[in-house]
């Protein structure tokens, strides 16, 4: 449980240190909870474009779902987005591209990055109707979270502990502890595929974001030998992104 406040606390604005004490271990394996606060953003964005679109223009409420989880998790994957670019738009060097991450100042790359996304997600979203729409954030949000998680348990850390934005790294999930996110990321897609009518074709779904998450750990492999957590981040969107997409399809 402790586990999971934190993972409340770095990955959303939710104050839950304020409901339980909190170590410094706890903080370091909040990767692991990473897909049940899935569960959370998918289903604030869910509601919004659900029950948003019966009395607003659909266009609008997906912007507004959109929105809403950007507030909600305090745009922390975005941040990672944008110094992900930065830094690999750069074509730099590891040393020059780990820095460029982590500058606070947004470049051309990173403003790209973010715009693109958006749009690509905001024109994915609002071509499906708004039941469909629900029901793929609902599936891809804890799947994109859980294969995000996995850079952790591939690659090691890119920098010292102490050089982390958060002041620390997290720790590499044991066996167990992976088997328990592949659940929490698994069991909304495959309840959704086979309980409701969405009508996503589940092999490009698992083909498109394993191909985009492997891809990307390719990319910090090559260049950075490791992560960090503007990596998770990133990959979380775009493989989110990816499955978005081909549910629309």
């Amino acid at each position: 449980m402790r586990r999971l406040l934190a993972a409340l606390t770095l990955f959303t604005r939710i104050p839950a240190y304020r409901w339980g004490k909190i170590t410094s271990d706890d903080y370091s394996h909040a990767v692991e909870c990473w897909p049940w606060v899935g569960w959370l953003t998918a289903s604030v964005m869910a509601a919004i474009m659900y029950f948003g679109s019966t009395v607003l223009p659909w266009q609008l409420v997906v912007a507004l779902a959109m929105l809403a989880r950007l507030l909600l998790t305090g745009a922390i994957h975005e941040d990672g987005l944008a110094d992900f670019c930065d830094g690999f738009g750069s074509g730099a060097g590891r040393e020059r591209t780990l820095a460029i991450m982590k500058d606070s100042h947004i470049g051309t790359f990173g403003v790209l990055g973010l715009v693109f996304y958006h749009l690509l997600m905001w024109a994915s979203l609002q071509s499906m109707s708004p039941l469909m729409a629900a029901l793929t954030i609902l599936a891809a949000d804890p799947m994109a979270k859980m294969l995000s998680s996995q850079i952790i348990m591939m690659l090691p850390y890119a920098r010292r502990a102490d050089e982390a934005k958060v002041g620390f790294a997290y720790a590499r999930p044991s066996i167990l502890a992976g088997i328990m996110m592949a659940i929490a990321g698994l069991t909304p897609l495959l309840l959704i595929h086979f309980l409701t009518p969405w009508t996503a074709d589940l092999r490009w779904v698992i083909l498109a974001s394993s191909l985009t998450m492997y891809t990307l750990y390719l990319m910090m492999n090559h260049r950075l030998q490791g992560y960090t957590g503007d990596c998770c981040g990133a990959t979380f969107l775009l493989v989110e992104l990816s499955i978005v997409i081909v549910s629309g399809m």
